[in-house]
């Protein structure tokens, strides 16, 4: 039995290049997002939204034309049938939103004729069906689970503005319309993280788009990756105040715990995402009346990087979920809605991936994902087993 206990090499792949691609760059050591040659600090203080869909799908920042077009088209989109309206509402009220995501997402398949044919413009015309119908499906999805009427979307407002429209039934002021979109930017895309991956791999059996987008909404709803934010929130309502910090950190260290939010998979530096989102966290926090969560998550940060420090001799940095929970929160959004706002930003970088996946626009032609594994069984000895009859085990 000690043998099947071996350590597996390259365990989570970290560290291993299974592709190339031109979407995005993560310098961790430098503490750099860069989306198609964009630092992340200029697209969240200059574009919008949909001008960042348009640069992850298409390579290039759009001109003005070109983003009316792409609002218009985008905003066609976003009324998805009445029968997954319909669906929706058989479903139990009690249902995680995330899994609810995941089973209709497919269901927009019904407006798109064109899948399954080739053509690159039929893909987009997919992605775009994507980003605007996954939006109204959370949308509708929470006011149906809290047996509310749902909203139909108003094409007066961008993107962000009209999902927070469809989920409150008010309009919302310029400031939180700013900030949301920002945060719509911010998580737009990863690289290489796992929904992207995910999405990837099966876009690479040549699957369409639906199934690929599907299959990285299960990936996200993970509780280490989308979410992460979700188990922050959790573990500040369990913190309370910022005078009980201290004895949270001595618990988590003597049970060998995690602070979430702090630490990440690649950067070596604070999250650059989680930098813009602090002071947006702080700010909506007072216009909520509510700024007690950014406080608490500004002094756990200043302290838990000093115990780390101390305890273990380790440099440990905010990611972005540290600070996204606050602020979602702030902006009176149920904790269990913070994956799913997620997918409504990452979609757009999943159907970027899949587009270059399918077309081979980072690499020579499609390749069909295969990793191997390193076997460790060593049930019978170094030979094969030999089967027994029944009677005779």
């Amino acid at each position: 039995m000690e043998d099947c206990l071996l350590p597996v090499m390259n365990t989570g792949l970290r560290g291993v290049d299974v592709a190339s691609s031109k979407i995005c760059d993560v310098r961790g050591k430098q503490g750099k997002l860069i989306y198609r040659g964009f630092l992340i600090e200029d697209l969240a203080q200059n574009a919008s939204f949909e001008e960042v869909c348009f640069l992850l799908l298409y390579e290039r920042l759009p001109r003005k034309q070109e983003l009316e077009a792409f609002n218009q088209s985008l905003k066609q989109k976003r009324k998805v049938p009445k029968n997954i309206i319909s669906f929706l509402k058989t479903l139990p009220k009690e249902m995680n939103p995330m899994d609810v995501l995941q089973i209709a997402t497919p269901l927009l398949i019904q407006t798109d004729k064109t899948i399954g044919e080739s053509g690159i413009e039929n893909i987009l015309f997919s992605a775009e069906n994507l980003i605007a119908g996954i939006a109204t499906i959370t949308a509708a999805w929470d006011r149906i689970r809290n047996k509310k009427t749902v909203v139909p979307p108003d094409n007066d407002l961008n993107h962000g503005a009209n999902f927070l429209y469809m989920l409150n039934n008010e309009k919302p002021d310029d400031e939180t319309i700013r900030f949301f979109d920002t945060s719509l930017v911010l998580h737009a895309e990863h690289s290489f993280n796992a929904s992207t991956f995910t999405a990837r791999q099966v876009a690479s059996t040549r699957a369409h788009i639906y199934a690929a987008i599907s299959a990285a909404i299960g990936s996200l709803s993970g509780a280490l990756h989308g979410g992460a934010n979700v188990r922050v929130m959790k573990m500040l309502k369990e913190i309370g105040s910022v005078e009980k910090i201290d004895a949270y950190i001595n618990d988590i260290f003597n049970s060998k715990g995690l602070i979430m939010g702090l630490g990440h998979a690649v950067y070596q530096t604070d999250d650059p995402r989680a930098i813009i989102l602090a002071p947006m966290s702080k700010r909506m926090g007072q216009i909520a009346g509510q700024p007690q969560w950014y406080e608490l998550s500004r002094e756990l940060e200043k302290k838990g990087k000093a115990a780390f420090k101390a305890k273990k001799q380790v440099e440990i940095f905010t990611n972005v979920d540290f600070y996204s929970a606050s602020f979602f929160n702030a902006m009176g959004i149920a904790t269990d809605l913070f994956s799913p706002l997620f997918a409504i930003s990452r979609v757009s970088g999943w159907a970027a991936h899949v587009i270059e996946e399918q077309y081979a626009m980072a690499a020579p032609k499609p390749s069909l994902y295969r990793p191997g594994a390193k076997y460790v069984g060593n049930y019978c000895g170094p030979d094969e087993c030999v089967f027994i009859d029944m009677n005779n085990r």
